[in-house]
């Protein structure tokens, strides 16, 4: 299983890097969508730090949807799924492989958002270890959720819409439990801060047994 996921892993960022989808697609929608949040609020310097949080993490969700259609997309074609099938993989490697280049792609996503915030919102980390815990716990949430209901539209014409309606609700406790905790590391930490983490590190652990449980019977019935 870590063989195959390793090696569908290495194979998505290979693709990745050789296309520059998230470099000149991803990246440059989410720093956008940064900036007009940021238009929107104003230059109440009080609210730009208030909000910060909460606008991150809703630019990370939208662009993590972009980055799960791109992983979908790498599948091709119904034909190219069941050629993968064919090979033997594992289907909990094929997943897992799948959600780790994702994971790795979110977690770049993040630096670039984060050095955005600290210089459009104004805000300064005061507990980088809540800081850091908080964006991969919440990567990997985001990359096993998305990877598992893209296998459900995986198959469907209308995927480019469909995953956004399946995905996003589901990601709502990393929108909610991700905007608390950042802004608890903000200010210095706290039991607050690790309540959310937490409920960050519940969600991952769920979604990564669930993908690597159903992504399987999922593929074989799409």
């Amino acid at each position: 299983m870590w063989r195959d996921a390793g090696l569908v892993a290495g194979r998505d960022l290979r693709i990745e890097l050789r296309s520059r989808v998230a470099l000149w697609q991803i990246l440059p929608f989410a720093v956008l969508v940064l900036l007009l949040f940021a238009f929107a609020l104003g230059p109440s310097r009080q609210a730009l730090r208030q909000s910060a949080p909460g606008l991150f993490w809703l630019a990370v969700l939208f662009s993590s949807v972009l980055a799960a259609q791109r992983s979908i997309a790498i599948e091709g074609t119904p034909a190219t799924r069941e050629l993968t099938r064919l090979l033997g993989l594992d289907p909990a490697g094929i997943f897992l492989g799948k959600a780790l280049a994702l994971f790795v792609e979110l977690v770049v996503l993040e630096i670039v958002l984060l050095g955005g915030i600290v210089l459009l919102f104004h805000v300064s980390i005061a507990t980088w270890l809540l800081l850091l815990a908080t964006c991969l716990l919440a990567a990997i949430g985001l990359s096993s959720a998305s990877v598992l209901y893209g296998s459900l539209a995986g198959g469907a014409r209308t995927r480019a819409t469909l995953l956004p309606v399946l995905v996003l609700p589901v990601l709502a406790p990393v929108l909610i439990a991700g905007t608390r905790a950042l802004s608890a590391s903000f200010v210095g930490g706290g039991p607050d801060g690790l309540r959310w983490l937490s409920i960050l590190a519940v969600f991952a652990a769920v979604y990564t047994v669930l993908g690597i449980a159903l992504y399987g019977p999922l593929e074989e019935s799409s």
